[in-house]
């Protein structure tokens, strides 16, 4: 069990970082982000081709680049030349298949098992034993959400979420909402290659399919996240998407626990999918429920006492 928690807890760590990217471009800006599946293959695909060629922390940083770029095509369709945000996406999207393809050097997967990666580095350092996957992966988690509660606070952040909840008004204080747009979009992007790069290191390989159905988890992890935490501060609310995603992890390690086929693993996540984006709603008909029923109740009362 102790190793189920584990690896729960260092894959959500990892998957953490797309989360985060997408309660920026989602839930700070407003933007439904379609770049992210294929962002995330491009972090992946970027590390472990620098990895392979004995850079594999340089690899990290590269990842970041080339998501920040992704992000920036993204809002240079969006702000520049007038595409609609979730089309815009689906542009990036799409062409992105073909750079990660091009990035991997035409294959469909790339392997690092002869390789070091970030994680077999830090582990020759001796910090952790056996929790040093862990220990990383919690760490560049931690300080990335330190590092954008910090942003967030700035005045440059303070526009981006300006900018999130009213353009216009935005516009109307002399700030370009395109720039801050483009800002939120490339940090964005850069989260979600971080989190591939790690994962594709963490998992000595790289697949050209690896990000399908991420956006789905990582809204997952954002709503449960923001259910079960609540979203009163922006500390509270990085922290719920951490917590978020590790929980989601931790189901799926226990339904593989319990040993659910392979080919069952989708439907597994779209019902925790389902029940994450539904459980907004589940609690607001419960306490609607609770209400009604006191009513009730008082109403008898006063009912009984008028006799």
């Amino acid at each position: 069990m102790l190793y189920v928690v584990q690896t729960a807890l260092e894959l959500g760590f990892m998957y953490a970082l797309v989360a985060m990217a997408l309660f920026l471009s989602y839930r700070i800006l407003d933007i439904a982000d379609m770049t992210t599946d294929s962002g995330f293959v491009l972090g992946a695909a970027v590390s472990v081709t620098c990895a392979a060629v004995g850079h594999p922390v340089l690899a990290v940083f590269a990842a970041m680049a080339a998501g920040a770029c992704a992000g920036y095509v993204t809002a240079f369709l969006q702000t520049r030349m007038g595409v609609p945000s979730i089309l815009a996406g689906i542009i990036t999207n799409t062409g992105l298949y073909t750079v990660n393809l091009m990035v991997m050097g035409w294959s469909s997967n790339v392997s690092l098992l002869k390789q070091d990666t970030m994680f077999t580095l830090f582990r020759d350092l001796g910090i952790g034993g056996g929790f040093y996957k862990l220990i990383l992966a919690g760490g560049i988690t931690m300080f990335a959400g330190a590092a954008l509660v910090w942003f967030l606070g700035t005045r440059l952040g303070l526009s981006i979420r300006a900018t999130g909840d009213n353009a216009a008004m935005v516009r109307a204080s002399s700030i370009n909402p395109a720039f801050t747009i483009t800002v939120g979009l490339c940090i964005s992007g850069a989260l979600c290659a971080l989190s591939g790069g790690l994962l594709a290191q963490y998992q000595k390989s790289c697949d050209i399919n690896v990000g399908t159905g991420m956006v789905t988890i990582a809204l997952a992890s954002l709503i449960i996240g923001e259910t079960l935490l609540g979203k009163r501060t922006m500390l509270r609310r990085i922290i719920g998407v951490v917590f978020g995603s590790c929980l989601y992890r931790f189901i799926v390690a226990v339904a593989l626990r319990f040993n659910v086929p392979a080919a069952a693993m989708k439907l597994v996540s779209a019902i925790i999918v389902a029940i994450a984006i539904s459980m907004p709603a589940i609690k607001e008909k419960i306490a609607f429920e609770q209400r009604k029923h006191g009513a009730c109740r008082r109403r008898v009362t006063t009912g009984k006492e008028g006799k």
